[in-house]
């Protein structure tokens, strides 16, 4: 097979989706509804910057609509075609069957370098695209909510949800319109980190069980597990910096646009980070060597690979170059349709982008409900929940001042267990939960049915049961 027989990412994503319905008993006409797009909006518009008119091409697309509202990213990438939305629109439908979100699946794209504007150039573009897509009711906090993507973040989503207030003023559920939002715009605790912190507990996640340990030829637990990153942008950063700092994993490598970072010993994450910030790149940083050819740095010796960037980075030409026993896929669509059976055939297990990077989806979940319910999580528990740890303070106090020397509560104990939940340890709380919930069910799948061999194929088979049940419950 040479690198010209490369599938697609729409092309993959429908390999991947065909391989896991022919272990299903669907009928045809089900098959190919769930299978489909429903509705690609391509939008031409012109913003006048510098001078004179610039016309930006934009995309929404909705895969399925399912249960609604229907939920994707916006991405911000001279890489955005519709073939790419579309095909991200279904990662999506998928996703939020999986981790039951209760969303269909959409995503946006507009076809821009923002490296090249101004802000008030990007805001200007940002809120003309969202006027163009809300006017379509495309944003609606109902039926279509936005939420940060490749190229976009906090600061994009607060212009779209200001625009889309402007034109909607007596909607009392505006802020629900989009999600990611910065905190004091109606954004929610936790938002920013989510899809690395997702990454982070799927990865603990996988290694609680030895069935999956075993599957990978690997032992142990993440500590020391010897990590090599594609991408250290939000996902990237994130997933490293949770990995390396509470779980003991050395990242060994970090893979940048203008070459990689490699070391013996775990690079400081943080650092790395600031010296992009500053230089623009990884070229130059002092605590590890720098590598030109960053790709090449994917089929370095590694226990784990996260590519956390860019879709196609593991394919056809290097796969069976690949040594990381264990991979997760924290971007979309990093590893292609050919590559994922070069990579299956010698063993090597991945963890799905569907699931894998689903923390973002369900962060977003938790910041739309409390859009809709106008309150702060742990607001009305925390202080409540403090109050009763207390009494049993008090009382082991107690018995701490008659035993004297012969027992007493461990350092930090009380300060712990006196601290109720706010909304970060909620949002932590309902995330870890959601990523140990959904594995699970991948898991029964990929141990307990001899034709479903790896954890892709588990994660389809969940999802689109899930999608066929809701369509059959609307009678179709």
């Amino acid at each position: 097979m040479s690198v010209k027989n490369e599938p697609s990412f729409r092309e993959s994503v429908d390999l991947m989706f065909n391989r896991a319905v022919a272990l299903m008993d669907l009928p045809p006409g089900l098959e190919e509804k769930i299978r489909v797009c429903n509705a690609t909006y391509t939008v031409r518009f012109g913003v006048r910057l510098r001078g004179s008119i610039h016309t930006f091409t934009g995309y929404r697309s909705v895969h399925s609509e399912h249960m609604e509202p229907v939920k994707g990213g916006i991405r911000y990438s001279m890489g955005v075609n519709q073939d790419e939305v579309e095909a991200l629109a279904a990662l999506m439908t998928y996703k939020c069957a999986l981790v039951e979100a209760p969303f269909g699946g959409s995503k946006g794209g507009l076809r821009i370098d923002p490296r090249e504007y101004e802000e008030h150039e990007l805001e200007l573009i940002t809120r003309r695209f969202a006027y163009e897509l809300a006017k379509r009711d495309l944003i609606h906090p109902s039926q279509n909510v936005p939420a940060p993507d490749m190229g976009t973040g906090e600061r994009e989503m607060a212009w779209i949800a200001d625009q889309y207030s402007r034109m909607n003023t007596t909607d009392i559920n505006a802020k629900a319109c989009v999600t990611g939002k910065p905190l004091n715009a109606g954004g929610i605790s936790g938002r920013v980190e989510a899809t690395g912190r997702g990454v982070q507990y799927a990865l603990q996640e996988f290694f609680r069980d030895k069935r999956d340990i075993d599957k990978a030829g690997m032992s142990g637990t993440l500590d020391g597990k010897r990590v090599i990153v594609q991408g250290l942008g939000n996902v990237g950063y994130h997933a490293a910096k949770f990995l390396s700092e509470e779980d003991g994993s050395q990242i060994v490598g970090i893979i940048e646009r203008d070459g990689a970072l490699v070391s013996e010993k775990s690079i400081d994450v943080d650092a790395v980070r600031d010296w992009i910030v500053k230089h623009g790149g990884v070229k130059g940083f002092p605590g590890a060597t720098y590598v030109e050819n960053g790709v090449s740095v994917l089929e370095e010796d590694c226990d784990i690979l996260i590519p956390a960037a860019l879709e196609g980075v593991i394919n056809l030409s290097n796969a069976d170059r690949i040594k990381a026993p264990l991979i997760i896929e924290a971007a979309n669509g990093p590893v292609t349709a050919g590559a994922d059976e070069i990579l299956r055939d010698k063993g090597t297990v991945i963890i799905p982008d569907m699931y894998a990077n689903a923390g973002g989806v369900t962060v977003s979940y938790f910041e739309w409900v409390k859009n809709l319910s106008h309150i702060r999580f742990g607001r009305m528990q925390r202080r409540q929940e403090e109050a009763r740890h207390q009494l049993v303070i008090d009382e082991l106090q107690r018995l701490d001042d008659y035993l004297g020397d012969a027992w007493s509560m461990s350092p930090n104990f009380k300060q712990k267990y006196l601290q109720g939940a706010g909304e970060l340890e909620l949002v932590r709380s309902g995330l870890d939960d959601t990523m140990r919930t959904a594995y699970q069910s991948m898991r029964e799948r990929w141990h307990g049915d001899d034709k479903v061999t790896d954890l892709r194929t588990a994660a389809y088979l969940v999802s689109i049961e899930k999608v066929a049940a809701s369509y059959r419950a609307k009678g179709l």
